[in-house]
């Protein structure tokens, strides 16, 4: 099985390549800007060709969610035109498309985590472009499998735990919003968790579903903060503050915890609670890997 995978350099795309070397028999083509725009219909078309590639994931994504306020033709170029561009080329090709999107598909106003059927209402940008980017690998006809996820972070790239951890040998105190509630995911877990769908996918078989898959548990930025610290033995202490006091361009959603029984009962998927994740990436960080 020949894989592609975009947008390559990222956390996601970096963690999909620690796990390659595991996979014997499957080949794998990461490629990120500059060597591939996935907007651009003739080098998808070359790459796709050049591999003999089945399987498609798409881990590119313009992920500035106050950038993309000013800069929406950019984000909409490659959250939405990159993948009408990939989910085309998997049409043509019958490949596989795996499309990682995001949580903030929602407006955040539920009371009860999002199902995968649930009505979208993105509040900017960003969320309206990967929004319409899931609607464009639909209507692309390919075979597809949409994967949601949200608070993503890893050992690689720039993210809130990386963050919090570089402020906290900084400071002696970090004000961390407490009304923004979700659930982190470590992205070595979702990368696994889409090998395992593919290693599960049937050959030949035609799929078009969406799931969300982060780690299970509920938590707030405050609280992801405050155990952060914890699990590192850092002495910063954490202070709960309201949105308000953070004011930003983008809204974002207030609650974006998803539902993850619809991924766990068809993959047989065995989700970790975001605390172990955050252990593991911790002690992944100490051993610097």
């Amino acid at each position: 099985m020949n894989i592609l995978v975009t947008g390559s350099n990222g956390q996601l795309g970096s963690e999909l390549k620690v796990l390659a070397d595991c996979r014997d028999g499957w080949r794998f083509f990461f490629y990120d800007l500059p060597d591939l725009d996935i907007s651009d219909a003739d080098g998808v078309a070359a790459v796709c060709e050049g591999h003999d590639i089945d399987v498609m994931i798409n881990c590119a994504a313009y992920t500035a969610v106050d950038r993309a306020e000013d800069d929406a033709d950019a984000a909409f170029r490659v959250n939405r035109d990159g993948p009408a561009v990939l989910g085309a080329c998997a049409a043509l090709r019958g490949a596989l498309l795996v499309h990682v999107s995001t949580d903030y598909v929602f407006d955040g106003s539920a009371c009860r985590p999002y199902r995968e059927d649930d009505a979208v209402a993105p509040l900017g940008v960003y969320g309206r472009s990967k929004w319409e980017g899931e609607e464009a690998v639909r209507a692309s006809g390919a075979s597809h499998l949409i994967v949601r996820t949200s608070w993503l972070y890893s050992t690689f790239g720039n993210n809130f735990v990386k963050t919090m951890l570089r402020l906290s040998g900084e400071r002696d105190e970090l004000r961390v919003v407490f009304d923004q509630v979700g659930t982190p995911c470590y992205a070595a877990d979702l990368a696994g968790a889409i090998m395992s769908m593919l290693e599960q996918a049937r050959p030949g078989e035609r799929y078009a579903e969406t799931y969300h898959y982060s780690n299970e548990g509920v938590c707030s930025w405050y609280d992801f903060a405050v155990m952060i610290m914890r699990v590192a033995g850092r002495g910063c202490r954490v202070v709960p503050v309201e949105s308000v006091e953070f004011p930003a361009k983008a809204r974002r959603p207030h609650f974006s915890v998803m539902n993850k029984g619809k991924v766990r009962r068809d993959w047989g998927l065995d989700i970790p609670h975001w605390i172990d994740g955050l252990e593991r990436f911790a002690l992944r960080a100490v051993n610097g890997e």
